[in-house]
């Protein structure tokens, strides 16, 4: 199997990180993972690209071993969009393929939509757009994420060894602990007493403001690379087939399908993920 090599990536304000498969002289993919995910979730899927593309498995501000964002600063998807921006300058990418997943994938579609010229090729799993907003909780939302932030100095769970995490990581997400163990043994660090997440705390904190979806709709009609978009079986409940298609419906040219599967599509089934995306690499 190809081994990763390690990366860092220096923008102006902060430093990302990356994982890299591939011969550099390859074509370039940059893939995105999903919410408090890393690098690692691209694992089991890269290697099987890499004979064909130079797979680098960006992560995301305050995720993996890329930087947190400064104190004051937000998690929203325009500043994820101009990290990855940032970090396509700082690779030299003028012009690569793009992949995401979940909030990567949702991070990648404003990407293109954002740099048409930039992106030749977009893949998708399990996510098109950002999670939007049909007004039913917007106040509420609004509130909590206003609300006083948690006391400086809030204590962070500590596990006693890896395992201990991976079965909190796997109740949480109900991913199998063999395909959780790769993201969440890089998503650690050593403590005092054992192991802390590395990931930024600021990111489970609710979003004071989301798109409404004739917004992502209008975005979404701005995507002029090809498009292939992987689903589970079934639906993902926040990604409610609905939904799904009415934002497919939007991007001028895209081809959905779906694979029988959980979340991470990815990780449960590289074989065939692998050969989805390079099926649609030659559209």
């Amino acid at each position: 199997m190809t081994a990763a090599r390690e990366r860092r990536i220096a923008l102006p304000r902060l430093t990302l990180a990356a994982l890299e498969w591939g011969d550099p002289a390859a074509p370039p993919l940059l893939a995105l993972h999903g919410w408090l995910d890393n690098a690692a979730s691209f694992s089991a899927l890269a290697p099987l690209l890499a004979p064909h593309y130079r797979v680098i498995a960006l992560e995301l501000p305050g995720h993996g071993h890329s930087d947190h964002l400064p104190a004051g600063a937000d998690y929203h998807y325009v500043e994820y969009v101009r990290a990855v921006l940032a970090a396509l300058d700082a690779l030299e990418l003028p012009r690569c393929g793009l992949l995401g997943h979940s909030l990567g994938a949702g991070i990648a579609s404003l990407v293109a939509a954002a740099a048409p010229g930039r992106i030749e090729r977009l893949w998708l799993i399990e996510g098109l757009g950002p999670l939007g907003d049909d007004g039913t909780h917007t106040l509420q939302r609004y509130r909590d994420a206003l609300a006083k932030p948690p006391a400086d100095g809030k204590t962070l769970r500590v596990f006693r060894d890896v395992e201990q995490a991976i079965s909190a990581r796997t109740i949480a997400s109900g991913l199998r602990a063999e395909l959780a163990r790769p993201i969440v043994t890089r998503g650690l660090r050593e403590a005092d007493g054992g192991w802390q997440w590395r990931s930024d705390p600021r990111l489970v904190r609710p979003s004071a403001i989301r798109l409404a979806e004739t917004q992502i709709h209008a975005l979404l009609a701005g995507i002029e690379a090809p498009t292939a978009l992987l689903l589970a079986q079934p639906a993902t409940p926040y990604l409610p087939g609905a939904t799904m298609r009415a934002r497919a419906a939007r991007v001028p040219r895209i081809a959905v399908e779906h694979l029988a599967g959980g979340h991470h599509l990815q990780l449960e089934h590289p074989p065939a993920v692998a050969a989805w995306l390079l099926r649609h690499a030659a559209d």
